[in-house]
């Protein structure tokens, strides 16, 4: 009789438990060497300009719609003009033919955030300065949509690279506003309910969520620090990390491990500007893996929508500020992962697993690879 061999999570396939959408990922580590021809993404324009005179995101340009861009100096805010969700009033939508074949009309708006004036300069590449500008305005739209009558979400998110659909290549973020909180936030606010009304928990130091209610992800963070084999980088307040159950090859998950705190509203000036910093070492760390422009998409998950002020409490407190970023490149700058076949069909799969994703990441320099040779940075 064979006796079976020791596991090993390193080559054997197995699933791990996504606790915050209730989801599973196959882990197959043993795929991780197979060959690749398949597609080939085009490289990243290395030559970009600081002014670009057809962009529609530079300053004074005039964008698509014929609306002029001002000439700013740091950050610039306005409204989409292509909005996928259109302000109030909205048609009330016909009754269903068939329960199966139900309409829910939505109403919001959409705003564009440009992070800087040079063209040429993502936010890896930003002074700390530039980075805080960029957190003070997602607070101060957050807090205005999120006080719109009907507005029940606000999602703040950045697409970088072409890869991951940005159309302009000028740095800029999103956010959207929703008179209904969709799906994926929706999931894990259930989540967090779930996991705050357990009573199956061992005891734990980890910082407590409201009224002393376990946290899952104040509990996840405490966990992952203490352990420490998929933390890319943390400081004093915040922790950059490979999850467990990560979809993307360098997927991070970045939260604070410290207290819990609901939303972006809530933090301190020290927590924001500790922010700043450990978005630059994630940022940088990613373009130094492939020496490229590392594309992904970034949102933030927290509140709903704020309250009027920091000390007001509801329900919804339980949701803990955390930034997804998702990054499709798996082997190079140029190959990257494909969500397709078993993935849409069955469950997500990834070769790469996230204790080798973070060692990779985590031995990136902290200097950005443009900085030997490259023209210093001049924001201005």
């Amino acid at each position: 009789m064979n006796l079976m061999a020791h596991f090993d999570p390193t080559h054997h396939p197995h699933r791990r438990f996504n606790p915050l959408t209730n989801e599973h990922i196959l882990v197959s580590p043993q795929r991780s060497k197979r060959p690749w021809l398949g597609q080939v993404e085009p490289s990243q324009p290395s030559d970009i300009p600081k002014f670009d005179p057809t962009c529609y995101l530079c300053p004074g340009n005039s964008r698509a719609g014929g609306q002029k861009t001002e000439h700013y100096e740091h950050t610039y805010v306005f409204e989409n003009d292509f909005s996928a969700i259109l302000p109030p009033p909205v048609p009330i939508a016909p009754p269903a033919s068939h329960p199966l074949l139900t309409t829910e009309p939505v109403s919001g708006g959409c705003n564009v955030i440009i992070f800087h004036p040079r063209h040429d300069l993502t936010i890896p590449r930003l002074p700390l300065d530039d980075i805080s500008r960029i957190i003070e305005e997602w607070i101060k739209i957050y807090r205005r949509r999120g006080g719109e009558d009907g507005i029940k979400h606000v999602q703040i998110f950045e697409n970088k690279g072409s890869i991951m659909g940005c159309s302009n290549p000028h740095p800029h973020g999103q956010v959207w506003s929703m008179s209904a909180i969709p799906t994926l936030p929706s999931v894990e606010i259930a989540s967090l309910t779930r996991y705050a009304s357990r009573s199956d928990l061992p005891p734990s130091d980890a910082p407590k969520g409201p009224d002393g209610h376990p946290c899952l992800l104040c509990e996840y963070a405490f966990t992952e620090v203490k352990l420490g084999e998929r933390v890319v980088v943390k400081n004093e307040h915040w922790v950059a990390l490979v999850p467990w159950w990560a979809t993307w090859p360098f997927e991070i998950l970045l939260l604070p491990y410290h207290r819990h705190i609901p939303s972006i509203f809530h933090l301190t000036p020290e927590e924001k500007l500790t922010l700043a910093s450990i978005i630059s070492q994630v940022t940088i760390k990613y373009d130094n893996l492939f020496l490229c422009s590392f594309a992904y998409s970034m949102g933030i998950h927290q509140r709903p929508v704020p309250l009027s002020s920091p000390e007001e409490t509801d329900d919804h407190d339980i949701c803990h500020l955390h930034l997804h970023f998702d990054p499709p490149l798996l082997r190079s700058a140029s190959v990257k992962k494909f969500i397709a076949g078993i993935e849409l069909m069955a469950e997500i799969q990834r070769d790469l697993t996230p204790e080798q994703a973070a060692q990779r990441l985590r031995t990136c320099a902290e200097t950005h690879y443009l900085e030997n040779g490259d023209v210093a940075l001049e924001a201005n």
